[in-house]
């Protein structure tokens, strides 16, 4: 073990222990430990201390520092991990904690005795700790016990902002860090730090950029405690102002919002909304211009973003600025769901008080306020003053002038029904012709069309195509509930009553001219919702239970008994058998076709075909993104379905295609639905097939999930390539598996 020395008197060094000493480890080690139950670590310190204020030797300084905080590791280098307790580091670094706050009280009694001291040393210490990653151990000490001290002493409020300056800079970033998540508050962590970020460019850039723009993993807390630090100082509130601006001019960049993930964009989002719960009215008034210019052009790239969380963020912030910055006027208002980390957003514009500070007796303004506590508006006061009073009499008489009215008897009046189609072409006729003008016989009309067309097949298939097309087009007249969900459902009833034709017409309207980003959105959920209809199984309505109950036994009329005995004794001894557990009740499917098999391509192909031709008002490799992770997702769906059926190969071949084209796409939505795809492809095509077809697009997309896996910013994203890596890794296992 290398040289530990512990200087005990000026100029005195006592070597405890070294590789040659021939001393026994464990010997030393009780030794050591003797030492730091006795509190000496205290003495150790301050002797080097003075030995500082006197120019002590700095090399032996600096190796005293790696011996005190790597004491552990030597000691359990040493002892091969067989460490006494208090060298465990959950022990050592509190007890070393408790030893620079004693040396830091007699620091403070010489400073008042005009005695020179230096602490340097002990910031060199707190840095090696911090630095090492026991910050918690050693601050959970330090922290509490000097926000009590610094309450209301300005010579330990010295000694805290000295302690820290001191720290060199390869550690100041570790010190400020741990001092920021531990300090119960702003006010107490400007206390400890003082004006640390002005004086010192290390702390400067960590405070205002690393942990701000460069991280994004803190807490609310942390968040609060790091701005509101800056708020409370006027030479701190310049960098506040410019961490505002730093902050805005990311949240309002295109690019960040694309390739940053939406942890990042939450994170930013809360340290604007705190920067703005700070800013005074004269502040605001100097950069309104900025702020609105920031406000306009993040909102804007917020609300193109395909992830629903991100423009939620986009839209809360806005208010929130528009808030600020038009206290008189109108101000931005968003219609939007609010969840918990909305009103958590919001929440943080309420800035909440540092401290609390005891009102003394006699203080005026509180005599003021108690007396102003039960304030009522002057309107108000007027309002009442003026009210004639009147008596009471005069006052029930006008109460009683409408009691001579009778009321009408209503208990026998009944909601009149109005009687809905029951033909196809009346539904047409109704929801296009002229008695659409009628609401109830066409909201009657809307509720029954799903129903109709069900029980209707025949009739259905004759006008299946136009119905398709009135239904697609149709707007809600009325304020009818559920609207969306009846027209989607009649739209999924047509579609798989009559698969091809209607998918032929809504495939190619989704390519066409003059229809809506929601019109082709729909026609992409009512695919889906049609695919899975078709793909799935009916249930039989017959359910077969365990043989805890008895079984029914009944003899097929005009049949011999003497033919059916064998059948009879098993039944009876089946019923008289008593079962602990037959499994639970399960509904049995019905053994039909996949009817998806035949008409999967025609729902497939037609989607992927055209993604790439621009139209005048409909874009998908543009501004219509949105559109495309919906396409992608519901092309990933299309092929999850068609498992097993024959045209699942040449489906696959074209999907990885696709996928292969779009890989690099700038928004995570669509990537997320690209991943899908390779998931839904792994899943659906037989392992031979993907093997014998498309053996070299799958090595490249191989390569190209492990890129995403490392290298994505969204978390989604690596989460899914990671999913794909191993589901090859799988299926390739299980080829391996099989005897050729």
């Amino acid at each position: 073990m290398q040289i530990l020395f512990l200087p005990f008197k000026r100029g005195r060094n006592l070597q405890l222990f070294s590789s040659s000493s021939g001393l026994d480890p464990r010997e030393v080690v009780e030794v050591l430990e003797q030492f730091l139950q006795k509190g000496r670590v205290s003495a150790l310190l301050w002797e080097v201390c003075q030995q500082q204020a006197q120019a002590g030797c700095p090399e032996l300084q600096d190796s005293l520092v790696n011996k005190i905080v790597c004491l552990p590791e030597h000691v359990s280098n040493k002892l091969q991990g067989k460490n006494p307790p208090v060298f465990f580091p959950q022990n050592y670094f509190p007890l070393l904690g408790d030893a620079v706050l004693q040396v830091l009280e007699k620091i403070s009694d010489s400073l008042r005795g005009g005695l020179d001291c230096s602490i340097s040393f002990l910031s060199h210490v707190l840095g090696k700790v911090c630095i090492h990653g026991r910050q918690k151990e050693i601050l959970g000490v330090l922290v509490p016990r000097l926000t009590d001290l610094t309450k209301s002493d300005c010579i330990w409020q010295r000694m805290c902002c000295w302690l820290v300056e001191c720290v060199p800079d390869r550690w100041m970033e570790a010190v400020v860090l741990g001092f920021v998540q531990r300090v119960p508050g702003a006010d107490v962590l400007s206390r400890l730090l003082g004006s640390l970020v002005v004086k010192n460019k290390k702390a400067q850039f960590v405070v205002t950029q690393k942990m701000l723009l460069l991280q994004y993993g803190h807490t609310t807390t942390v968040l609060q405690n790091l701005l509101g630090y800056l708020s409370l100082d006027s030479l701190r509130r310049t960098l506040l102002l410019r961490v505002l601006q730093e902050l805005l001019e990311t949240w309002s960049s295109s690019s960040a919002v694309k390739h940053s993930p939406a942890e990042q964009q939450l994170y930013i989002s809360k340290a604007i909304l705190i920067c703005l719960s700070h800013l005074k009215e004269h502040e605001i008034e100097s950069c309104r211009q900025e702020l609105l210019t920031s406000m306009m052009e993040g909102v804007k790239c917020h609300l193109d973003s395909s992830l629903t969380q991100l423009r939620r963020l986009g839209m809360v912030v806005a208010e929130a600025i528009s808030l600020k910055i038009n206290t008189e006027g109108p101000v931005l208002k968003f219609e939007y769901e609010e969840d918990d980390e909305t009103r958590e957003l919001k929440s943080l514009l309420v800035q909440t008080p540092f401290c609390v500070v005891p009102s003394l007796p006699g203080d005026d303004r509180t005599e003021k306020a108690g007396v102003a506590l039960p304030l009522v508006p002057e309107s108000n006061e007027k309002f009442h003053t003026a009210a004639p009073v009147m008596p009471d009499e005069e006052l029930d008489a006008e109460l009683d002038s409408d009691d001579d009215l009778i009321p009408y008897d209503m208990s026998e009046d009944k909601e009149l029904k109005i009687k809905a189609p029951v033909y196809i072409r009346d539904c047409i006729e109704v929801l296009t012709g002229s008695r659409s003008e009628d609401v109830d016989k066409w909201e009657a009309t809307v509720k029954a069309l799903e129903t109709l067309v069900r029980k209707n097949p025949a009739a259905t298939r004759e006008v299946s195509v136009e119905l398709a097309k009135i239904l697609l087009h149709l707007e809600e007249k009325t304020c009818i509930e559920g609207f969306v969900e009846l027209r989607q459902r009649a739209q999924v009833a047509i579609l798989t009553t009559d698969p091809i034709p209607v998918a032929k017409y809504l495939t190619s309207q989704f390519y066409s001219l003059n229809y809506s980003l929601r019109q082709r959105m729909d026609i992409l959920d009512v695919l889906v919702l049609a695919a899975q209809e078709l793909s799935c199984p009916k249930f039989h309505g017959k359910t077969k239970h365990s043989g805890a109950q008895k079984p029914c036994i009944q003899l097929l009329p005009g049949s011999d008994s003497s033919k059916g005995w064998r059948r009879i004794v098993d039944e009876r001894i089946k019923s008289k058998t008593r079962r602990f557990d037959m499994g639970q009740s399960r509904v049995e499917l019905a053994s039909c076709p996949n009817e998806f098999n035949s008409v999967a391509g025609y729902f497939f192909f037609p989607l992927i075909q055209h993604f790439d031709r621009p139209l005048t008002t409909f874009d998908l490799l543009g501004e219509d993104h949105l559109v495309l992770g919906r396409l992608v997702h519901t092309l990933a769906i299309l092929m999850y379905l068609a498992v097993n059926t024959v045209a699942v190969t040449a489906m696959g071949k074209a999907l990885l295609e696709f996928v292969w084209t779009l890989r690099f796409h700038t928004d995570s939505y669509v990537r997320q639905g690209l991943l899908s795809c390779i998931s839904s492809l792994l899943l659906s095509v037989p392992m031979e097939r993907i093997l014998a077809d498309m053996t070299e697009e799958l090595l490249e997309t191989r390569s190209w999930l492990g890129d995403v896996m490392e290298k994505d910013p969204d978390g989604d994203c690596r989460r899914l390539a990671l999913q794909n890596l191993l589901l090859m890794e799988n299926l390739k296992k299980k080829l391996e598996a099989v005897p050729s």
